[in-house]
C-alpha cells in the first residue's frame, strides 16, 4: 500500500508525458510516451508497482523549490557531512522555445546530482516496472548504464557508474564531495526497435539547462497577468501548460489515475484524458497571453476528433484520447491496491459515453473569448454544429458537470451552458458565416433563459438549485455571474452566492460541489475549483474583501512547489483526488483576475 500524502510530490513534464517525484528523490510515477500510456513506475499506487530514488545514504534536511519559471525541480538535501542538490526534469526538445515546447520531446527523465559542499554519500535504487508492475523486467548492463527488457517497451538508463544489479533492481552507491556531480537519465523505446543509447553525462548537465530555458521562455511569452498573486498565476499557467499534450494540442485533466476522492472508497477515476470542458477552460485561463498556437492547435484537434458526429444528429462526446481516442472503456487493474488501499485502481474512463450538454457551451465560450476572427473551415463547420446541437438538445436530460452516474436529469447547469453556446453563437454569427442562424438562436436563448429563471430558482431553498423544480444546491449554480447570465448584483445571485457560502462550505471555508445523493459510497472531499467559483462570484457580487479571503483559503492547499489537487478531505485538511489537477489552477486564474478586476473598478 501507497501511504505517502499526495502532496508530498511535484510535476515533471515534457508537454507529452508526466512524472511524479516525492521530496526524497523517489520517481514513484512516469507514464511514457504519453500522458495515459501504461506506468513505467507506479509506486504512487502499490509499492511493488515501480520507483526510481536517488538521494543520500544518511539522513537530511529536506528543501526543493521549482527553478524560477521552470518545471525543473531542484531538491536540497543537508546532512551531516554535506549538502547535495538534485535536479530532475523531463527533457524537453533540444532548444525548444516558446510555444514550440513538446514538439520533439525525447522521452527522457533527466536527474544530476551534485555535492556542494563537504561530502554526502548518495545511493540510487532503480526498479521500472512497466505497465503498471506487471512486468518485473530482465536487466542487461551495457556500455554507460543498463537496459531493461520486458513487455512492448525496453527501458535505457543512462549511468556512469557500476551497477548493482538483483531482482530486476539496480543500485548504485557513490560519495560525492564538493564540485563533483552524478548524472543519470531514464529512456524508454518500443521493445522491437534498437535500445535507445546511454546518454554522456554532460549531455545530461546540458540538456536539463536547455530544458529550464525552453521552459523561461515560455514563461516570458505567457507573463502578461499583472496583479495579486501574481506569481500563482504564472505558476499555475505553467502547470496548465505542462498538462498539454503537444502533438495534438489535447490538454489532460490531471497527470494521475485513480487517487481518491474519498480514502478508501470507489470514487477513483482516470483523468489522463482531454475533457472538452477542461481543456477549453484551460484555454481561457492562459487567455492573458493570447496564446494563438494552442488555441488553434486545440480547435483543430477537437475538430479532427469529432469530424462527421455532429453532422449525423449525435452527442458530442465529452472527453477524448490524447491522440483523438474516443473508446476509453474503463477497467480495474485488481493487482494494484491503490494509494492508501483506495481501489478499484481504474484505467480509462466511462465517462465518455455520458451525454453532457455543457460542453457546447465551454466550447463556444472558449472559441468566443480568444478567437482572432480567423477559423479554417474544418473549425468553423465543428463550432456551427456545437451551436446548432445545444439549440436542438438543450431541453434534453444529462449527467451534468460533474458525471453523475445514475439516471440522467435537468441540471441547471447544463441549461445555462447552453444559453452560453448560443449567446456566444450569435456574438461569432459573422466568422461562422451563419448570419442567417442568429434568429433562430436569438429565440432559443431567451427560452432557455425563462427556463432557468422559472425553473431553476427555489423559493424554499432561496437559490438556484442543482436541478430544474428542485431543492438542493449545487456549487455550479455559482456560474450564473461568471458567464454573463446576471449580473451580480442581482439579488437572486446574491442570494445563491451566500446559500452556497452557507450550506455548501465545509468547517475550513471550503465548498463541497453539493450535499445531494449521487449513487456511490464514501464522502467526497471540498472541491478547490469551486472554491475559487466562490471566491470569484464573491468578487462580481462587490464583496471583494470576502472574495480575498475565500481565495486565501483555496490557495494556502497548494503545496510547498505550488501545486493543487483536486479535492481537501473534510476529516483530515489532507489534499486527495487526483494531482495536479487542470481544474484547481484554472480556477486561481480565473479568480484571481476578477479580484484584481473588481478591485480595480471605480469605487474601490
Amino acid at each position: 500500500m501507497s501511504t505517502r500524502a499526495i502532496s508530498d510530490y511535484a510535476l515533471l513534464s515534457d508537454c507529452r508525458s508526466a512524472a511524479l517525484v516525492s521530496s526524497a528523490g523517489s520517481v514513484d510515477w512516469l507514464c511514457s510516451p504519453r500522458f495515459d500510456s501504461p506506468a513505467i513506475f507506479a509506486r504512487l499506487l502499490d509499492e511493488n508497482a515501480g520507483y526510481w530514488s536517488v538521494g543520500p545514504a544518511c539522513p537530511a534536511e529536506i528543501t526543493r523549490r521549482y527553478l524560477e519559471d521552470t518545471l525543473v525541480i531542484e531538491t536540497t538535501f543537508r546532512t551531516g557531512s554535506g549538502t547535495a542538490v538534485l535536479r530532475d526534469a523531463l527533457a524537453l526538445g533540444r532548444r525548444e522555445r516558446g510555444h514550440a515546447l513538446g514538439a520533439a520531446s525525447p522521452g527522457a527523465l533527466l536527474r544530476e546530482v551534485t555535492c556542494v559542499e563537504g561530502h554526502v554519500p548518495i545511493i540510487m535504487d532503480f526498479a521500472p516496472r512497466p505497465e503498471f508492475g506487471l512486468i518485473r523486467p530482465l536487466m542487461e548492463p551495457v556500455r554507460g548504464g543498463l537496459v531493461a527488457r520486458g513487455g512492448a517497451q525496453t527501458v535505457t538508463l543512462s549511468c556512469p557508474i557500476d551497477l548493482r544489479i538483483q531482482d530486476a533492481t539496480a543500485r548504485a552507491t557513490v560519495t560525492l564531495r564538493a564540485g563533483r556531480r552524478l548524472c543519470l537519465a531514464l529512456h524508454t523505446g518500443p521493445g522491437w526497435e534498437p535500445e535507445p543509447r546511454c546518454w554522456h553525462p554532460w549531455r545530461v548537465h546540458c540538456r536539463i539547462r536547455d530544458t529550464a530555458a525552453g521552459w523561461r521562455s515560455w514563461s516570458r511569452a505567457h507573463a502578461r497577468y499583472q496583479g495579486p498573486w501574481q506569481e500563482q498565476v504564472g505558476h499555475s499557467g505553467r502547470v496548465l501548460r505542462a498538462l498539454t499534450f503537444a502533438p495534438t494540442g489535447a490538454i489532460v485533466a490531471a497527470a494521475t489515475t485513480s487517487l481518491p476522492e474519498c480514502v478508501g472508497g470507489e470514487r477513483n477515476w482516470d483523468y489522463r484524458y482531454t475533457w472538452v470542458r477542461d481543456a477549453s477552460l484551460t484555454l481561457q485561463a492562459l487567455s492573458t497571453a493570447a496564446c494563438e498556437r494552442e488555441e488553434t492547435a486545440f480547435f483543430t484537434f477537437l475538430a479532427g476528433a469529432a469530424a462527421g458526429l455532429l453532422d449525423h444528429d449525435t452527442d458530442l462526446p465529452i472527453m477524448y484520447g490524447v491522440g483523438g481516442e474516443r473508446d476509453l472503456s474503463e477497467r480495474s487493474l485488481p493487482h494494484l491496491t491503490g494509494w492508501r488501499d483506495s481501489a478499484p485502481v481504474r484505467v480509462g474512463n466511462d465517462a465518455w459515453r455520458q451525454r453532457q450538454l455543457d460542453v457546447y457551451g465551454e466550447l463556444l465560450d472558449a472559441a468566443h473569448e480568444l478567437s482572432c476572427g480567423r477559423f479554417d473551415p474544418l473549425t468553423r463547420a465543428f463550432l456551427l454544429g456545437a451551436a446548432e446541437s445545444a439549440a436542438r438538445r438543450w431541453q434534453e436530460p444529462d449527467q451534468g458537470i460533474w458525471e453523475m452516474r445514475g439516471p440522467s436529469r435537468h441540471f441547471l447547469h447544463s441549461k445555462l451552458m447552453c444559453w452560453v453556446a448560443l449567446d456566444r453563437a450569435v456574438a461569432l454569427a459573422p466568422v461562422l458565416h451563419a448570419t442567417d442562424r442568429v434568429s433562430h438562436w436569438k429565440l432559443t436563448r431567451e427560452r432557455i433563459r425563462a427556463a432557468i429563471l422559472t425553473h431553476g430558482w427555489s423559493d424554499k431553498a432561496g437559490a438556484f438549485t442543482q436541478v430544474l423544480d428542485g431543492t438542493g444546491l449545487d456549487a455550479s449554480a455559482l456560474m450564473l455571474p461568471l458567464v454573463g447570465f446576471l449580473p451580480g448584483d442581482d439579488p437572486r445571485v446574491r442570494a445563491t452566492v451566500n446559500a452556497v457560502a452557507t450550506e455548501l462550505t465545509d468547517r475550513r471555508g471550503l465548498v463541497l460541489r453539493y450535499r445531494t445523493r449521487d449513487g456511490l459510497g464514501g464522502v467526497e472531499g471540498a472541491f478547490l475549483l469551486c472554491t475559487f467559483w466562490l471566491a470569484h462570484a464573491l468578487a462580481l457580487t462587490g464583496e471583494t474583501g470576502r472574495g480575498e479571503q475565500v481565495f486565501r483559503t483555496a490557495v494556502s492547499y497548494a503545496n510547498d512547489v505550488g501545486l493543487l489537487a483536486e479535492e481537501v478531505d473534510r476529516a483530515t485538511g489532507e489534499p486527495i483526488g487526483n494531482f495536479p489537477q487542470a481544474f484547481s489552477h484554472i480556477g486561481l486564474i480565473n479568480a484571481a483576475r476578477a479580484i484584481r478586476d473588481a478591485g480595480s473598478r471605480p469605487g474601490r
